[in-house]
């Protein structure tokens, strides 16, 4: 055979044959699928900036995330209704309605807040945010969101990362990912918690999933040194860490030549040079001793129940300032807002923790002529129930709650959507999770179903296949 046709080898064995088939059509299989999974043209520096695909109402996003679920019926969506039927059962024409905790049938619970009209506007917003109530103007309130799961693990994976399962990028990782880093000095993307408990589900709300590990956020604690080994030991001086640097650059470049594909590597680079660069530059966004006592004082860090969710607002404020595209500020984290027994005691709690310095953020960006490009999102993971749990708790409520929203290119003094007279369900203007991604992103600047990143054969986004953009509340 081989002296009749002497182009063909001859093989010994199957073996033989098997590697010869790798080395051949497997091989172009597996250099499209490595084409394929390349990454962008920016892969060289993953984080230079880029242009938004149409001009952006907002250069940066806060994010102040309520975890454990606030009750949209005692903050922002008042119903007499339920006051009038308190201690009732909710109506059959509800039907069977599905909770964690199995409270469908409970009766129903009167919120005790009172609520009063505020601004130009009229907003409703209860006695509980007096200092946000002085902002009515410049918010959006979404009264109609709704999301698909019940607990908090996913219900939180959801809000962040566009999916109640874990393994995708979060929705800080693709803001960073489409727009790039404007200062190279600090990371792209921060998150706060509070120093105790971690967000439930941890690392997978600011992960990047299935994308470069380059855009996932970096966690700043609590406390005077949020940036953990920041500083250099003692007796290294920056000559010194410069020339390890560069040996630990050359080492992983000559290991990168064969695994160009190993974005894992590649993010710790970065994060090595980035840290190098972060200790000239952070320890001056950190420290708030050039700000005014009545700035300090306007945020409540006068004050034991809002110093700490103030310190880490007014740094969130510093770090926007200085170009930071995406920070996630935590109050509650690890579902302290999750009042599930003693509602009054639980929000009055919480409240007096986030209010304050909710309203300085909102007014500080808005004196330094920064609210207009600067998106502020305050809101948890779902609502609550207006059916009781025990005596004085409530539920979670999936199906119907709000979600604030100011500047960044949102209308002021406006309210979207409604919930049915007792706050179960969005009935009019509904928001899906998706439709609330996908109008950030707008206000971002991108067309949520073209901001994608190609994986497994598919280009994927944050919004899946789903979403629409709430053009009701564009200013």
């Amino acid at each position: 055979m081989s002296h009749r046709f002497p182009h063909v080898p001859t093989l010994a064995s199957r073996r033989d044959f098997l590697t010869a088939a790798g080395g051949g059509f497997g091989a172009l299989a597996l250099a499209a699928l490595a084409s394929a999974e390349a990454p962008a043209p920016n892969a060289v520096d993953p984080l230079a900036p880029k242009k938004p695909q149409f001009e952006a109402k907002a250069k940066s996003v806060i994010f102040l995330f309520m975890e454990g679920g606030p009750s949209h019926v005692d903050l922002f969506d008042p119903k007499p209704e339920l006051t009038k039927q308190h201690g009732k059962p909710l109506p059959a024409s509800f039907g069977k309605v599905l909770t964690p905790m199995g409270t469908g049938g409970n009766n129903l619970l009167a919120s005790k807040r009172k609520f009063a009209k505020h601004g130009k506007s009229g907003l409703d917003i209860s006695d509980w945010l007096p200092h946000t109530a002085k902002c009515a103007d410049d918010l959006t309130v979404l009264r109609a969101c709704w999301a698909d799961g019940l607990n908090h693990v996913g219900s939180v994976c959801q809000m962040n990362t566009g999916s109640i399962l874990a393994g995708r990028p979060s929705l800080g990782s693709w803001a960073l990912y489409g727009l790039g880093s404007v200062n190279r000095n600090l990371p792209g993307f921060v998150v706060f918690t509070e120093g105790g408990p971690e967000p439930l589900g941890g690392a997978r709300n600011y992960g990047t999933g299935y994308m470069p590990a380059t855009y996932q956020g970096t966690l700043f604690r609590n406390g005077p040194n949020p940036i953990l080994n920041l500083n250099p030991p003692a007796g290294v001086d920056g000559e010194r860490q410069k020339d390890k640097l560069g040996l630990v650059r050359e080492l992983n470049d000559i290991h990168r030549r064969e695994r160009a594909s190993d974005t894992e590597l590649a993010a710790r680079q970065a994060a090595y040079e980035l840290a190098f660069r972060m200790q000239a530059s952070a320890p001056d966004v950190v420290d708030l001793s050039k700000e005014s006592e009545k700035t300090k004082e306007m945020y409540g860090l006068n004050r034991k129940e809002t110093a700490e969710f103030g310190h880490r607002c007014l740094l969130a404020r510093r770090l926007v300032e200085r170009g930071v595209r995406f920070v996630q500020v935590y109050c509650g984290a690890g579902s302290q807002w999750d009042a599930h027994s003693d509602i009054e005691g639980n929000h009055t709690k919480m409240c007096g923790r986030a209010d304050q310095p909710t309203a300085a953020l909102i007014r500080d960006l808005k004196q330094r002529g920064m609210l207009d490009d600067t998106l502020v999102i305050w809101g948890g993971e779902f609502g609550r129930t207006p059916m009781s749990e025990g005596a004085s708790g409530r539920d979670h409520n999936p199906y119907g709650f709000s979600m604030a929203m100011a500047g960044g290119g949102v209308k002021g003094g406006c309210v979207h959507g409604t919930t049915d007279e007792f706050g179960l369900y969005g009935i009019d203007g509904r928001v899906h999770v998706h439709d609330f991604h996908a109008t950030i992103l707008h206000l971002l600047g991108f067309d949520h179903t073209k901001l994608t990143f190609f994986h497994n054969g598919k280009d994927e986004r944050l919004t899946d296949v789903k979403g629409k953009v709430v053009n009701e509340i564009l200013a």
